[in-house]
């Protein structure tokens, strides 16, 4: 009996990833994802010549990761990197003319964890193709040892990281190195990558082809609108008290959240990197258990019938 598990197991796993591996047919020739990629440079280009200009005047180096982690530390920049995978995640769940036979050979629920595996190949590739891009951007004047550069301390101890908008802080140069940071910011975006894609997912599921998209656009506008210094503008909060507000939207913001350098590291009470993580993950699984209740009653249409 227990073979018999094993066996019914593995097959399931195979036809899990059978389901995720049809997803990537054509997958590097279709426009969206080109667009979502060559606009990836753009975006990381962008917010990387903030760096690239102090590298230039001040003759420094930086260490490989150091432009990564300072061109995804703010929650803006995470957002727009985000939304450009929206154009790929769409029409999520794929349909295609396998679909009526991954549905017949396998079940429903292996066929959505094949879409939900797609998912997280495709958020996996697109983190790590961000990663690169950037440490080719400044590899010139780059140095891979586990060291802060002096560009980072001249950034975090000064007033110049503040006036150009780097988040380079001397709270998380002093706690932590910077592969293990590069570890951390990555885990992070991807959690919440993972958790906006998963929304798309079950908001079409649940709500109709295209309705996801709608409800992704209002995740991200949640987390765009808690501002602080709107936040204290509606409450009439004062200069002294807003750590109150920094404190709340630490909580309740998932651009927060996702920020590394807006977490606790000792001295604060805002959420450390670790409860993040458990926010994430108790959001996706939230989300996959209503894409499995909603996945239930999903009509199915093939070439203008339904099954």
């Amino acid at each position: 009996m227990d073979r018999l598990h094993g066996r019914n197991r593995v097959r399931g796993m195979k036809q899990i990833c059978f389901v995720a591996g049809y997803n990537f047919r054509g997958f590097f020739k279709n426009p969206k994802v080109i667009l979502t990629f060559l606009m990836g440079i753009v975006l990381c280009y962008f917010l990387s010549s903030r760096i690239m200009v102090v590298i230039d005047q001040c003759g420094t180096s930086v260490q490989a990761v150091e432009p990564f982690l300072w061109t995804f530390g703010d929650a803006t920049s995470i957002l727009l990197s985000s939304v450009l995978l929206l154009l790929i995640f769409s029409d999520l769940p794929l349909m295609s003319s396998a679909t009526p036979y991954y549905l017949y050979r396998t079940t429903k629920k292996r066929w959505l964890l094949g879409q939900m595996l797609y998912v997280v190949c495709v958020v996996s590739l697109y983190m790590g193709f961000l990663l690169i891009t950037t440490v080719l951007l400044c590899m010139k004047n780059s140095y891979i040892g586990n060291l802060w550069s002096e560009t980072a301390a001249m950034l975090g101890y000064s007033k110049l990281g503040e006036e150009l908008s780097v988040p380079s802080t001397v709270k998380v140069m002093e706690s932590i190195t910077p592969y293990e940071c590069m570890l951390g910011v990555m885990g992070l975006i991807f959690l919440y990558i993972l958790c906006l894609s998963f929304l798309i997912l079950a908001g079409n599921l649940l709500l109709g082809q295209n309705r996801g998209m709608i409800a992704g656009l209002l995740f991200s506008l949640y987390g765009f609108l808690l501002e602080p210094k709107v936040l204290a503008a509606i409450f009439h909060v004062s200069k002294y008290e807003m750590y109150k507000i920094n404190r709340l939207i630490g909580w309740i913001s998932p651009l927060s959240h996702v920020t590394y350098a807006k977490h606790s590291f000792g001295y604060d009470k805002m959420p450390t990197v670790f409860q993040s993580c458990l926010v994430f993950f108790v959001l996706l699984l939230l989300l996959t258990g209503i894409s499995m209740g909603a996945l239930k009653k999903y009509s199915f249409r093939f070439l203008g019938e339904t099954s």
